[in-house]
């Protein structure tokens, strides 16, 4: 048991979901960390004690993100081969270079606002949080 106790959740309620999303942070208080690293979720909010285990966002937000991300590069890819003919070596360079970091970001931006809004919702309907 730690000697350190949670902070209170702001007044007004639980943090803003952009600000959570965006930024990656706990869906309570809004300024601690909700990832331990890329992907995965911290067990406890280091600024509120959060319990966050019980958060689990599935595979929603990797399968949003490849419809998205897919689209986005596929048009892209599309208008650049069309506008600018470049050679084949160009497209398999450039593609995965912007590709893969935009779908990790995109990934990050939807499991943060998923587990806010699970978050959320369980607390109103639990009466807790």
């Amino acid at each position: 048991m730690s000697d350190r106790t949670p902070a209170a959740p702001p007044p007004g309620g639980a943090a803003s979901l952009f600000r959570v999303a965006l930024l990656g942070r706990c869906p309570r208080c809004g300024q601690g960390a909700l990832f331990a690293g890329l992907l995965t979720v911290r067990e406890t909010c280091d600024t509120c004690g959060l319990d966050l285990r019980a958060q689990d966002a599935g595979d929603g937000p990797a399968v949003f993100a490849i419809l998205l991300v897919g689209a986005i590069a596929v048009i892209a890819a599309l208008v650049v081969e069309v506008r600018y003919e470049p050679p084949l070596w160009l497209h398999a360079l450039l593609w995965p270079v912007l590709v893969l970091p935009l779908s990790v970001w995109i990934m990050r931006v939807l499991k943060a606002g998923l587990i806010f809004l699970q978050w959320t919702h369980r607390r109103d309907t639990v009466g807790g949080g």
